[in-house]
């Protein structure tokens, strides 16, 4: 958060919770009339949507009164993950530059298309 944000949490923000990421969630003190009260969140670490997880969106969103409960899950429901495009860690397959890039041969049942035959 930045000096701003800081500020404004202080004094006008009251905690709400945080999620297994690690990201605080806040919600404003005094409602404003004819408007819902406003909430936020302040991450710990890289600023990025992709990193609040779905139960805690639903609450941002105003979907939900109160954030969804973390237990429940089903097992074949898996945790929440953030977006890696464009990280270290993103996907990468063989072939990739950042992997050597060197791709299998193409099969022997490719024919390339030559004109007149």
């Amino acid at each position: 958060m930045n000096l701003g944000t800081r500020l404004f949490t202080y004094l006008r923000g009251r905690y709400v919770g945080e999620d297994g990421l690690g990201n605080r969630y806040y919600v404003e003190k005094r409602a404003r009339p004819g408007r819902p009260l406003r909430r936020w969140v302040a991450y710990r670490g890289p600023v990025s949507a992709d990193r609040v997880p779905p139960e805690w969106h639903a609450w941002l969103h105003y979907t939900t009164e109160a954030p969804l409960p973390d237990t429940g899950r089903k097992p074949w429901q898996k945790p929440h993950l953030p977006n890696e495009t464009g990280t270290p860690l993103s996907y990468r397959p063989a072939g990739h530059d950042y992997r050597g890039g060197q791709r299998a041969p193409a099969s022997g049942d490719y024919e390339a298309w030559t004109p007149g035959s």
